[in-house]
């Protein structure tokens, strides 16, 4: 097993990279303040698709590029933007993507990080188009109530490296257990990036929610998180415990045909397609909690959606997810209890169901979809009450331990 990295430094550790990109367009994250957008606006960073390139296409200020990049400084200092996350949480690592950049990438970078409130945030005027200027001397002065030079630094100061023309990527791993909610990127003195990924878990403040009010338990935004999957052909599980409604397939979880189908299929007495085999992804909850509401919608899969699906749930401590993860969820299913029995699902809908859990008031920590035979859903919300109770430590000999809900309990699973 290879070292992990140590924090700020470059690394090509990779599993953060299948976590949320937390300052992503789609997410909500919005470039507040850059110094200077000549070339190329800040806001490209943030861009959901990867960074492209046109050979032959120039702007009024010179080459179109697809990314962030400022001017030739020819001034005292160097040049950075801040950026609010669209989802708040715990940071895990970093890529600073300078793909196309070949000859004008920023030779250095580094990362800053604030936690605030938003009743602390200076009235920042809205950006409008910035390609071809600099920040305003008004413009510096409302940015500088928020102190950026003093936020605590994610990354030092770290050079850039640039790897093939078109897929050049820098990952920085990050170990800090804080809650963020900005971030500054650096970059020494100038250049240009395309794309800057802050990989990552939400964190809700838990004392804050309605004890009375069901609450997402799995929602990416709180700190919910895919943890596996049997496939996942286009889009990550992830996308469908994201925020809002889903946009477009594009914007959900689908898997490949399985090849094990039958040549000719047909329905069991019940109208369920007779089928062996299936596709599932799992999830860990944002907060242990009761489950009694289960949403799962099928919006634009109008010639793809799954025939039926099923939901369990399950507690885990740390270990024993580690250990399911590190046997990709082959080990024994004792544990899964159903939340939802086999439901059949039709195109195109939002399917509100009621959990199995409403009576027996199981607390769970993990979640299974499983979908007959294959293809692709949207969005999934799993409804509930979170409990007290951080389950970390082996239950054994407690099988039917109840917990109870209290305020007060902040941390994530």
């Amino acid at each position: 097993m290879a070292d992990t990295p140590k924090e700020g430094k470059l690394t090509r550790f990779l599993d953060f990279t299948q976590l949320i990109d937390m300052a992503s367009e789609c997410v909500g994250g919005k470039v507040l303040f850059a110094t200077d957008d000549f070339f190329a606006p800040a806001e490209n960073l943030i861009k959901s698709n990867s960074p492209s390139f046109k050979e032959h296409e120039y702007t009024e200020f010179g080459k179109w590029m697809d990314g962030w990049e400022t001017r030739r400084k020819r001034i005292p200092g160097h040049d950075w933007c801040i950026i609010q996350l669209g989802i708040q949480g715990i940071i895990r690592g970093i890529d600073v993507d300078i793909s196309y950049f070949s000859g004008n990438y920023a030779p250095r970078i580094s990362i800053q990080a604030a936690n605030l409130s938003e009743d602390k945030m200076p009235n920042i005027p809205p950006r409008g188009v910035k390609t071809g200027a600099a920040a305003t001397p008004e413009e510096f002065g409302v940015i500088s109530e928020l102190d950026s030079d003093s936020w605590d630094y994610l990354v030092p100061m770290s050079e850039l490296k640039p790897g093939d023309p078109d897929s050049s990527h820098n990952y920085f791993f990050v170990n800090s257990p804080q809650r963020w909610t900005h971030i500054r990127l650096n970059i020494f003195p100038d250049g240009g990036i395309a794309r800057l990924r802050v990989y990552g878990t939400g964190q809700k403040d838990w004392t804050s929610s309605d004890a009375k009010e069901p609450v997402d338990l799995v929602a990416i935004a709180f700190g919910g998180v895919c943890v596996g999957f049997s496939n996942a052909h286009s889009g990550h599980p992830n996308n469908i415990i994201g925020i809002g409604k889903p946009k477009s397939m594009a914007d959900a979880w689908e898997t490949a045909r399985r090849l094990d189908r039958p040549p000719v299929l047909q329905n069991d007495e019940d109208g369920l397609l007779q089928m062996s085999g299936c596709e599932w992804a799992v999830f860990r909850l944002a907060h242990p909690g009761v489950i009694t509401q289960i949403e799962i919608d099928t919006k634009y899969f109008k010639g793809n959606c799954p025939d039926s699906c099923k939901v369990d749930g399950c507690v885990l401590t740390t270990q024993e997810e580690e250990d399911m993860v590190k046997h990709q969820w082959t080990l024994s299913t004792h544990k899964w209890k159903p939340l939802l029995p086999v439901t059949k699902l039709s195109p195109n809908q939002t399917h509100l169901l009621d959990s199995l859990t409403v009576e027996l008031q199981d607390v769970i920590t993990h979640a299974r979809l499983t979908i007959v035979p294959d293809g692709g859903v949207s969005r999934l919300r799993l409804k509930g009450f979170p409990s007290a109770i951080c389950l970390l430590r082996p239950l054994r000999d407690k099988p039917m331990l109840r917990f109870y809900l209290q305020a007060g309990f902040k941390a994530n699973v």
